[in-house]
């Protein structure tokens, strides 16, 4: 099966977002979102360009167009994050963005009526009406197929270290589960998604679509969910690990990391480096750890087994990616890297206010809108 990877300007990036409607009152999930969408609609009717649904109605994605630098797709974003509260606001109802609502229930939730997601829902049943899970996905161009699976596989060394920042999703149900994000490892029982097959030539990825399509498993290669993916439709790899950032100064962060991680590993390419990469089975061990102890997470760097706590590995690597940052133009953003580990990210914040209320996850959500506001 062939596969065209998309003509893609190096190292642009590209953003989404997902948002999670609440009623200000309960903090409940409300299922607003097809009349939030039809509200934003172009005068001509159409569908905005840039702001859409979700697998379920409760929720909007923002998605940035093409940019060249984290600020300016930063920028894009809190423009239609003040595009869909123009709509909100008047409708009464509250955005959050967090890996998981802290007391929502699967069962309440209806699924867009799409033919993809009745889809998805018909093959996966419980599981797959579990989701109720909201991420931030990075996209960062490609100039050639030749490095884009190269560049998953040396990305996916630092992928728990991602999973860990942007960690916000340690209540499910109303449970304290014990993990930084929760969402992580609910989101690996859909078929096609976890950590993705360590392939370095764009044939092998070929064959394996050729083979999941044949069997039926997927209709396409966007059916292939893994944890960083390609996507050949745009000539980007797309980092999708990360728990959806509970505040802009978080996701520009976030994604300052991933795009200074591209570049300098596509520059190490170029020079005919070899990439850290990692065995399979210490990436399993890696996602665990992040999930489970988030920015307390203690992980396997390199294939000898070396092990570093994460934010002294981080901290590290903010001092190697710094020239990479300045020609990028995300110093200041990949500066925020430490205010998260310092604030000790937002799965911690979550649970101190949770605590502070006598368990009382409601308050968690107030917090949640008052942080995205302010």
């Amino acid at each position: 099966m062939k596969i065209d990877f998309a003509h893609s300007e190096r190292s642009t990036i590209g953003l989404e977002w997902e948002l999670a409607l609440v009623d200000p009152e309960s903090g409940d999930l409300v299922s607003r979102a097809d009349e939030v969408l039809a509200s934003l609609r172009t005068p001509e009717g159409l569908e905005h360009p840039h702001i859409t649904g979700e697998l379920l109605l409760n929720t909007v994605e923002l998605v940035s167009a093409v940019h060249h630098t984290v600020p300016s797709a930063i920028t894009d974003l809190r423009g239609q994050l003040a595009e869909v509260r123009a709509v909100t606001d008047p409708l009464g109802i509250e955005l959050i963005s967090a890996g998981s609502h802290p007391f929502g229930q699967w069962f309440d939730q209806p699924v867009t009526d799409k033919e993809r997601y009745h889809r998805l829902i018909d093959r996966t049943r419980w599981w797959g009406r579990n989701m109720m899970i909201w991420g931030m996905h990075v996209h960062v161009g490609v100039e050639d197929v030749a490095k884009a699976l190269p560049l998953i596989d040396g990305l996916m060394t630092f992928s728990p270290h991602l999973q860990a920042l942007s960690a916000s999703s340690p209540f499910w149900g109303g449970v304290d589960t014990g993990y930084a994000s929760n969402r992580s490892l609910m989101f690996q029982q859909l078929p096609t998604a976890g950590a993705p097959a360590q392939f370095t030539q764009w044939p092998e990825f070929e064959r394996y679509v050729a083979d999941m399509t044949h069997t039926g498993i997927i209709e396409d290669h966007t059916e292939v969910r893994w944890d960083i993916r390609p996507s050949p439709q745009w000539g980007t790899v797309e980092m999708r690990s990360c728990d959806a950032a509970s505040t802009t100064r978080e996701f520009a962060a976030v994604a300052a990391l991933i795009h200074c991680l591209v570049e300098y590993m596509s520059a190490r390419l170029d020079r005919g480096e070899e990439l850290t990469t990692l065995q399979p089975w210490f990436i399993r061990e890696n996602k665990w750890r992040a999930a489970r102890y988030g920015l307390d997470a203690i992980l396997v760097v390199n294939a000898a087994g070396d092990e570093r706590l994460v934010t002294e590995h981080l901290a590290e690597l903010l001092v190697e990616l710094a020239p990479t940052a300045e020609r990028l133009g995300c110093a200041a953003e990949l500066a925020g890297v430490a205010g998260i580990i310092a604030g000790g990210g937002s799965y911690r914040r979550q649970l101190a206010v949770a605590a502070a209320h006598d368990g009382d996850l409601r308050t968690v959500v107030a917090a949640l809108a008052r942080e995205l506001r302010e």
